[in-house]
């Protein structure tokens, strides 16, 4: 609510400030980067990358879009086989997260680069994802969801697909922020799945959020039923005409990039220094891909009790229905037995580094775990640092597992 309003404001500061451009000096050329107009399909073609997209049909019969980069450029490493890594995105983000930087700093090509055979998935109801067998996305049925269904059936369904396509039994996971929630809710409940995963990357882990201390916050103050009056009960957050016309008119413009990143740090966190500003039409393009309003209500829900925790569908009868229970399931982590590394970032104010402190106990298989001060939740995709502080080690622990 707050971030659109901050959109809404901008859109205003810039409608004035490019009416009276010519008298006052800002009529200043812009610049926008052709990524800024670019489906994920073209992004991975621009930068000379071959690839190939899959519709994945869940259990539930929700069709997700999920993209193959089969090649890295250039003279990749070579490999008597290519292992598969996975790439699971955050909340309102897409598959476009992991390519939208330059190739020598997106964590999908440096993968491709370096041999491996790298897949991208994309959460039910965002912009690559929004069909359905038999439900329209114009229909309240098609939005009943939230984490607990991405967990149960978006999941098992994706990796199944990857290891029918390629033959391997097994796949290295990177999940960012709610990309590690549904995996950490996946492999804890479902021992099958777990079997498939050799080492499970979890950067900027969100479990609890009682410590976040994002504007998304807001939302908890709110009735269910207030929320829906706000938002509707379908979609949460869509990429808009507004954003593309802010993303490619506005915030490509060198005196608006100040305003553009300070909204970005409002909601990730702030670290300035480790944004590449010339590429802010292209991250503010590519991002608010949409999730459910219900997805939204039950992230409402686990800051208010701290806990993780199946969605409460409201009424006894409901949570029944759904969970063959009076109340909605806890989830215990603590079940997980799949190794995993651990990325925190310091000034992120979404997975606040007290939340991660308390979940790195019940991580059963920690095998690594770093900690970045300056980070925010948005750094661990786009920081210019990032292939420093993150890829660099995530590749070497990879190889590493290879020779074992």
């Amino acid at each position: 609510m707050s971030g659109r309003l901050q959109m809404w404001q901008l859109l205003a500061v810039t409608c004035w400030m490019l009416l009276l451009g010519p008298v006052c000096g800002y009529n200043k050329r812009s610049i926008t980067n052709p990524e800024a107009t670019m489906n994920i399909s073209q992004i991975i073609s621009y930068w000379g990358y071959s690839h190939e997209k899959y519709d994945v049909v869940t259990n539930d019969g929700y069709i997700l879009g999920i993209y193959r980069i089969t090649h890295g450029r250039g003279c990749p490493r070579k490999r008597a086989f290519r292992p598969v890594v996975y790439l699971q995105h955050g909340l309102i983000a897409s598959a476009s997260d992991w390519i939208c930087n330059l190739p020598n700093n997106s964590l999908a090509f440096l993968l491709a680069d370096h041999g491996y055979d790298v897949w991208m998935g994309n959460s039910r109801g965002n912009t690559w994802s929004r069909k359905h067998v038999t439900l329209s996305p114009e229909s309240s049925e098609y939005w009943a969801f939230s984490l607990d269904e991405m967990a149960k059936y978006d999941l098992p369904a994706t990796i199944n697909l990857i290891i029918e396509k390629t033959g391997q039994e097994q796949l290295y996971y990177v999940g960012h922020s709610q990309g590690t929630t549904i995996a950490f809710i996946a492999f804890s409940t479902n021992q099958e799945l777990a079997k498939r995963i050799k080492i499970f990357f979890a950067l900027a882990p969100v479990v609890t959020v009682k410590h976040t201390r994002s504007p998304m916050k807001k939302l908890t103050t709110l009735s269910k039923q207030a929320v829906k009056v706000l938002f509707g009960d379908k979609i949460f957050s869509p990429h808009t005409l507004l954003d593309q016309f802010i993303a490619t008119k506005v915030c490509n413009r060198k005196i608006f990039r100040s305003m553009c990143s300070n909204f970005l740090f409002t909601l990730t966190g702030s670290d300035p220094q480790n944004l590449n500003m010339s590429r802010l039409d292209v991250y503010l393009s590519q991002s608010s891909a949409g999730t459910s309003v219900q997805n939204m209500l039950h992230w409402a829900q686990a800051v208010n009790s701290g806990q993780l925790q199946a969605y409460d569908w409201g009424n006894p009868d409901k949570n029944m229905m759904h969970f063959h229970q009076l109340t909605p399931p806890f989830y215990n982590i603590t079940k997980m037995e799949v190794p995993t590394a651990i990325w925190s970032g310091g000034q992120d104010v979404v997975a606040d580094i007290k939340d991660t402190e308390e979940l790195l106990p019940k991580v059963a298989n920690l095998i690594y775990y770093k900690n970045i001060p300056h980070y925010n939740h948005m750094d661990f995709y786009l920081g210019k640092d990032a292939p420093q502080e993150i890829y660099q080690d995530l590749i070497r622990m990879i190889e590493e597992h290879l020779k074992n």
